[in-house]
């Protein structure tokens, strides 16, 4: 752990009506510059004052990696499984000792449900030649499974992506359930389809006593960036045009429905609600409305 990280907040648990939800920091790492990936239709005074306006640096971003647990009607699932041992050396693949922070061991994991197969979401599902999870079954997207399993529609630069995902994938797949948009993982935990930042990219919806929580994945990557333009081109995207359309579905259905989300690389701890803003969306981060 880097001196700026020492003192960094970890976990994040609180309950949504009889389910409790908790947020593990996987890790961080400094990019830049800002475009790419993100603003890539943006000109680099334009970036700065989207930048300044916000009370960002406007030479490179930070990208956090936050998988979700959530334990509801006595299961316990997973939502997606950070680097793993391949991000131990640069500043993730925390989730496994941090669960323990929660009250979590991985042997209590029920479930692991991959929004997608890029490698911050799926690599740590294998420690050494062993799942990491020892007791769980595994859910995925039907779409996201079979495009990267047949890789004739995977993007050239995610070949390597795609050599991770036959390796620790398809090995697993006696034990993994595979989802279409409206399935329930679990009850009260259901699937929905977001598709293009993967081919098959999904979300889910936890609803508990009249309350609900999204996980959307990466739905959106930056809460400034791509959050506020959502029309704008992210490089991370596998198929660039129908993430923003599914960018542009979700943030007006979460700002419409006033749905607290659970966001993969929204800023730790990743919680929070999505409001409109002009013609655009504002991340607004979750307080003390979650404790009482």
């Amino acid at each position: 752990m880097s001196g700026a990280d020492a003192y960094r907040p970890a976990l994040h648990r609180f309950t949504l009506g009889q389910a409790d939800v908790t947020t593990i920091l996987d890790g961080a790492h400094i990019r830049e510059p800002i475009n790419p990936p993100f603003a890539m239709d943006k000109s680099e005074s334009e970036i700065a004052t989207i930048a300044q306006a916000n009370n960002l640096p406007a030479n490179g971003f930070e990208n956090t990696y936050t998988p979700t647990v959530i334990t509801v009607g006595g299961q316990t699932v997973l939502f997606d499984t950070g680097f793993g041992a391949m991000g131990r050396d640069n500043g993730a693949g925390n989730l496994v000792r941090r669960l323990g922070l929660g009250g979590y061991a991985p042997e209590d994991i029920d479930v692991v449900a991959f929004t997608h197969c890029h490698p911050d979401h799926i690599a740590g599902v294998m420690e050494g030649d062993k799942p990491t999870f020892p007791n769980a079954r595994y859910a995925i997207g039907r779409r996201e499974y079979d495009a990267w399993n047949d890789g004739s529609e995977i993007p050239e630069q995610r070949q390597q992506n795609r050599d991770m995902f036959l390796k620790l994938i398809p090995p697993l797949a006696q034990k993994m359930t595979f989802l279409e948009d409206g399935d329930a993982v679990v009850p009260g935990l259901t699937a929905e389809a977001a598709f293009g930042h993967s081919l098959g990219h999904m979300m889910y919806r936890l609803e508990s006593d009249d309350k609900s929580l999204l996980v959307w994945g990466d739905v959106t990557n930056h809460y400034v960036f791509s959050l506020q333009f959502p029309e704008s081109t992210v490089g991370f995207d596998d198929d660039k045009d129908m993430a923003i359309a599914s960018r542009k579905r979700v943030l007006d259905m979460v700002a419409t429905d006033r749905l607290l989300v659970s966001g993969h690389h929204m800023p730790f701890p990743s919680i929070g609600y999505v409001e409109r803003h002009g013609e655009s969306y504002r991340w607004t981060p979750a307080s003390y409305q979650l404790r009482m």
